[in-house]
């Protein structure tokens, strides 16, 4: 038989892009591709604004370092951990010269690279083709930067920690043996940052069940991750129980009788947020649990349990959905992968140009989240916009902030380098207290028939006003408060103190927009 003709009009196709370039230069140019997005959203995430939550905590941190009382002077219903973090994280910045601001978002940044790092190192071992390696390289550090405006929230540091344990697992349930150094570096990296919200403990709890399922009662028993991260729990109890007392004792308390969630589970999981998440994950952890095998069905578990937080929390907000929206984007792609894996006969080629695609299907995942372009606006947004008003009348003092709302006045005052001087981040306490009109027809309740919560708020801003006047007064127009026959008006409010009113004379408005007023203090 004569050999075959390998002419140019019979040989093979080649890609077309392997016809202009050699195949190193094709490989480099798709990896190059799917490392772009990341470059992207890291300048996303550095960009101002800080999440207005994260930039609260600070706040309260910032306030903590300078003297006053956690849980006593600075009411919240958070455990302590996420303000020694961030203590932490201000103290490591400063150290190396960087400011309160840059020295969380580098903290952040820096749980990511050690939970994606560890996460790399551990997925080697784990049965998978060359596709899913490749997609899993990419995607593991990339849905971490694309929470965007979510970054450094509590839900993301969890996440971030938490990606080494969940491959970990994985190994733990296939039986593929690891160091047990690092097995135990990896399960008490995810248990501190577990510890964040209670509530987070459904993740390990559905994956730790499955490891149980899979590799059997006498292994997992004898296993130690489970066992460390139980220890480190109750070792956290025992600090909150005996090193922060007024935690038990008086702000959580305090919160659970005034902190409730208006939205019914119906409004929780139809929201704009939560819906179009869910559509994602649950198919996609559908397939993974029908034959469950490698990495997918623990993302499907852990994001199954971050569904049950985020139903618990009660709001639907962007960070509480954010978890398992992020494992349910990399879930489906891994997914995608594995099918590729087994369908191409040459997938190992294929591998580089795959990973940019799913880089490019995580990229744009993000990118479609609104959240994500408040950095595009920031000077011209209302939190840029109030900024510079209180840079111009106080920055690096003292402000007080009479409002609802934790959002726009965070992150301004961190970005004037000013400090709130409210007990708590907004006035929620007064806005609990005050949602039913009062019996005898009064706008406002007297001093003397105020509950614990709303008597804790007018004490402590009557108090600070006369004795410590803030360099600053910020006031909103809104309340949240219902109407009972006129709106309820701040000023007017704790103006009723005849010291509040008697200092209050001595602030000039500057401006008012965004629906606030705002008040420079004028020294004789």
């Amino acid at each position: 038989m004569p050999p075959p003709d390998l002419s140019p009009a019979h040989a093979p196709a080649a890609p077309l892009a392997e016809a202009v370039l050699p195949s190193s230069q094709v490989r480099w140019l798709f990896w190059s591709l799917a490392a772009l997005p990341g470059v992207l959203f890291l300048a996303i995430v550095l960009s101002p604004p800080m999440n207005h939550d994260v930039a609260a905590v600070l706040d309260f941190s910032m306030r903590w370092r300078n003297g006053e009382l956690l849980f006593r002077d600075l009411i919240d219903m958070n455990p302590p951990l996420v303000f020694l973090l961030t203590r932490g994280a201000v103290a490591a910045g400063g150290a190396l010269g960087l400011g309160p601001i840059h020295s969380v978002l580098a903290g952040a940044l820096a749980v990511c690279a050690l939970g994606a790092g560890l996460a790399l190192w551990l997925r080697r071992g784990l049965a998978a083709g060359p596709i899913e390696i490749a997609c899993v390289s990419v995607g593991l550090p990339l849905i971490l930067l694309t929470a965007g405006y979510d970054l450094a929230q509590r839900e993301h540091l969890m996440l971030a920690a938490s990606l080494p344990y969940l491959v970990l697992a994985a190994r733990r349930a296939e039986g593929v043996p690891t160091s047990p150094v690092l097995s135990l570096a990896v399960a008490l990296l995810a248990a501190v940052f577990l510890a964040l919200k209670p509530h987070f403990l459904a993740i390990p709890a559905l994956v730790e069940l499955y490891v149980l399922v899979r590799a059997g009662p006498r292994a997992a028993l004898r296993d130690p991750v489970p066992w460390s991260m139980a220890a480190l729990w109750l070792a956290y109890l025992a600090l909150i129980r005996w090193g922060f007392p007024d935690y038990l004792n008086f702000a959580l308390p305090l919160a659970l009788a005034y902190y409730h969630s208006p939205a019914s589970l119906t409004e929780i999981l139809l929201n704009e947020r939560m819906a179009p998440a869910l559509l994602l994950i649950l198919p996609a952890a559908f397939l993974a649990l029908r034959h469950p095998r490698g990495l997918a069905p623990i993302l499907a578990l852990a994001g199954l349990g971050a569904v049950a937080v985020a139903v618990v929390q009660g709001r639907g907000w962007s960070y509480h959905v954010m978890p398992f929206k992020l494992l349910g984007e990399l879930l489906v792609v891994v997914l995608v992968a594995r099918w590729l894996d087994v369908n191409l006969r040459n997938g190992a080629r294929c591998a580089p140009a795959i990973a940019a695609l799913a880089a490019g299907f995580l990229a744009l995942q993000g990118l479609l989240n609104p959240e994500t372009w408040r950095a595009a606006g920031f000077e011209r947004s209302w939190p840029g916009v109030i900024t510079a008003e209180v840079r111009r009348i106080a920055e690096g003092g003292r402000v007080l902030v009479l409002s609802p709302d934790i959002h726009p006045i965070f992150p301004a005052l961190n970005y004037a380098h000013a400090l709130s001087t409210l007990p708590t981040m907004n006035d929620w306490l007064v806005q609990a207290a005050n949602q039913q009109c009062l019996p005898n027809g009064a706008r406002y309740r007297e001093p003397a028939e105020m509950g614990p919560g709303e008597r804790l708020i007018w004490d402590s801003v009557t108090r600070d006003f006369v004795q410590h006047p803030p360099e600053a007064l910020l006031v909103a127009r809104h309340t949240a408060i219902p109407y009972c026959g006129r709106d309820f008006d701040n000023l007017e409010y704790f103006s009723r103190d005849p010291g509040f009113a008697a200092t209050l004379r001595r602030y000039r408005q500057t401006a008012e927009f965004a629906d606030y007023r705002f008040f420079r203090r004028e020294d004789p």
